[in-house]
């Protein structure tokens, strides 16, 4: 007699508690955010008070991107190694740490200086010693937080079929956005009562709240308590990327994966230009229209709330063409194309003449960032095995970070010749359509067949 052929499994999903882990994902890149985003706020009071030039700023801004282009190599690995659930809240809890460090540069004398030895030898590089301190903080902060995406894009390959893992990734993404634009509102009037440094200390203490939570919602899909069976299988099915056996992933074996040349490429070209925002938005609010902190402040959340909606618009747009019966390689990379073409009107920005137009114009440009941020990491779940994900991700935050860390000297010395941001702007606005080239042609059809090792 023959046995009865097993039943499908229901593509409608059966069960909503995978969207709580969604939400502690989305409050932990809320928490990263909103403590490496206060040196953007306060750049001019900082500038001020300390005796900062445009370079010396550059110099605390570089130090982060640097020290995070190596946080969020090792962290990626850290968290394959590690898991989740014990990694991430590692990180969170270090750099929780770092970011109230700041605050202690207030002990330090304004008027003292420090050479910098491994690069004096060289290049007789001196700065004042605030500006170390501040780079001292800023590369515990960077080398700290560069676990989170990590461990996060990892979080919704565990707990997310294919077709949701860009709506997932595109919401807890927001939390970039969400802690930007409470950073801005927040800290001038923390500032204006209590000073930079007591600034520092309370937002370092946001990640021990976040703790708590992750110990007692977060565990594994195939452990968790309070997720039923159905869910679990609604998670589990779907097309996935073929499985890794290996316990450990040679980061140069990566390089044998043509989709990781494609993640490397876009993350060099398009991944730095999110640190201008981050890093020098406020201040061009500033420069531009003659704004003080907390106008520019107030400015800067709603370019922050503005980039919110683009993540998880280009999640949903993604995620509605799969749901339409498109391909994830024509999904992926017509929302990816949308958002390269929706940056490009960010050159115009320096050259309008009312302050909500230029928010407008390169709000637009963060939005489609996000959107692009969601779909890119997307493209890596969808095309390497489950093992190498962080491991990639990780790569490629290096090579955006590293890539970030010259952009930011580089600003500075442009801005100390022409105190303006034409430049800048004119750049970054091809930048994602260059990238989205490149994605093309390394990875022509974006699918399971593209995670066999092939070299480019």
């Amino acid at each position: 007699m023959s046995s009865m052929p097993p039943k499908p499994v229901s593509t409608k999903s059966p069960g909503s508690f995978r969207w709580v882990i969604c939400g502690l994902l989305f409050f932990s890149v809320a928490v990263n955010y909103i403590d490496r985003n206060i040196i953007g706020i306060l750049k001019m009071d900082l500038s001020r008070e300390l005796g900062w030039s445009e370079q010396d700023y550059s110099h605390v801004a570089s130090a982060f991107q640097l020290a995070y282009a190596f946080g969020y190599l090792l962290g990626g690995r850290f968290i394959d190694w590690l898991g989740v659930k014990k990694g991430l809240p590692w990180f969170v809890g270090l750099w929780s740490i770092a970011a109230a460090a700041h605050g202690l540069v207030e002990f330090i004398p304004v008027d003292k200086q420090v050479s910098i030895p491994w690069l004096s030898a060289a290049a007789a590089f001196s700065v004042p010693a605030t500006v170390f301190g501040f780079m001292s903080a800023r590369v515990l902060l960077g080398l700290t937080e560069g676990g989170n995406f990590p461990g996060a894009i990892k979080a919704v390959a565990e707990w997310y079929p294919v077709k949701e893992r860009a709506l997932a990734t595109g919401i807890f993404n927001a939390g970039t956005n969400v802690g930007a634009v409470i950073c801005p509102l927040a800290v001038p009037w923390i500032y204006s009562h209590l000073g930079w440094s007591m600034t520092f200390y309370i937002t370092g203490g946001l990640g021990i709240l976040w703790l708590v939570a992750w110990w007692l919602l977060y565990e594994s899909p195939e452990k968790h308590k309070r997720l039923s069976p159905a869910e679990l299988a609604y998670i589990r099915s779907g097309p996935h990327p073929e499985e890794d056996t290996m316990e450990k992933v040679p980061w140069l074996s990566l390089l044998a994966y043509r989709p990781v040349w494609a993640y490397l490429v876009a993350s060099w070209l398009a991944g730095p230009v999110w640190g201008i925002y981050m890093f020098y938005f406020p201040d061009f609010m500033s420069k531009t229209f003659g704004l003080d902190t907390k106008a520019a402040g107030g400015y800067t959340a709603l370019f922050y709330l503005f980039a919110s909606v683009g993540g998880i618009a280009g999640g949903w747009l993604a995620s509605h063409f799969l749901g339409k019966g498109w391909t994830v390689n024509k999904a992926r990379k017509i929302t990816l194309l949308v958002c390269a073409l929706a940056v490009v009107p960010i050159c115009l920005a320096p050259h309008v003449s009312v302050p909500i137009v230029a928010v407008l114009i390169v709000g637009l440009a963060g939005s489609a960032h996000q959107g692009w941020s969601a779909n890119l990491f997307s493209v890596v779940s969808d095309t390497m095995p489950k093992k190498a994900i962080s491991s990639t991700v990780g790569l490629g935050g290096f090579i955006c970070f590293l890539t970030g860390a010259v952009v930011a000297e580089t600003i500075g010395v442009v801005l100390e010749k022409t105190g303006s941001y034409s430049l800048i702007f004119a750049t970054a606005s091809l930048l994602y359509l260059i990238s989205l080239a490149a994605v093309h042609l390394l990875v022509p059809v974006i699918g399971q067949s593209t995670a066999r090792p092939e070299a480019p």
